[in-house]
């Protein structure tokens, strides 16, 4: 591995334009296009998660279109389901538990760009890890900043934005998101 790519996943500062990160994102671009072409039977869209996903569990459900930066730094739980236009910024580990439910359009992001603006038009940027525990449901149109851990068993309502962390058992609403109400295991229907 790169300097460049050590230093990306690591947290630190790095140029995203470097001949590793590039091929790295090509071979991305080539099976998101392919996952995403149409209909597939269900043993080759798997297939296709394998070769993008760094690691996918069993059951895992992810509906086209997906779109990721490089597919190899993201795991997903078993029973997990990912409903339409997700987008996956994976500069940095983005993990996710099981039985996490995904709305549409959900974006887990892990990339920040520099606030300095020379610094921004050089390209530099870092990253910082996502993480989502298990049976956890996004709405959506949800929004997951960089370095934000949410809880397991959490409800985050549609077209919030995650700017910190969320703690388990919990519903968050708003922009930015914050807890509304614990919950306590009640069924609803």
């Amino acid at each position: 591995m790169g300097e460049n790519k050590e230093r990306m996943l690591a947290g630190d500062w790095y140029l995203p334009a470097d001949d590793e990160l590039r091929a790295a994102s090509l071979r991305r671009e080539e099976l998101c296009a392919a996952y995403n072409a149409g209909a597939l039977p269900p043993e080759e869209r798997r297939t296709l998660l394998e070769q993008l996903l760094g690691s996918v569990g069993h059951g895992v459900r992810i509906r086209a279109p997906f779109h990721c930066d490089f597919g190899s730094h993201i795991s997903i739980g078993t029973g997990t389901f990912v409903n339409f236009g997700a987008v996956f910024l994976d500069a940095a580990p983005i993990t996710i538990g099981e039985d996490v439910q995904i709305g549409p359009n959900v974006q887990l992001l892990t990339p920040l760009h520099e606030m300095e603006a020379a610094r921004r038009r050089e390209g530099w940027e870092k990253a910082l890890p996502v993480t989502i525990g298990d049976n956890v449901w996004l709405g959506g149109g949800v929004i997951v900043c960089p370095g934000v851990s949410i809880g397991a068993d959490t409800v985050v309502g549609a077209g919030s934005v995650v700017t910190r962390d969320l703690p388990s058992g919990v519903l968050a609403v708003g922009n930015p998101a914050r807890v509304v109400r614990k919950l306590d295991g009640e069924r609803s229907g």
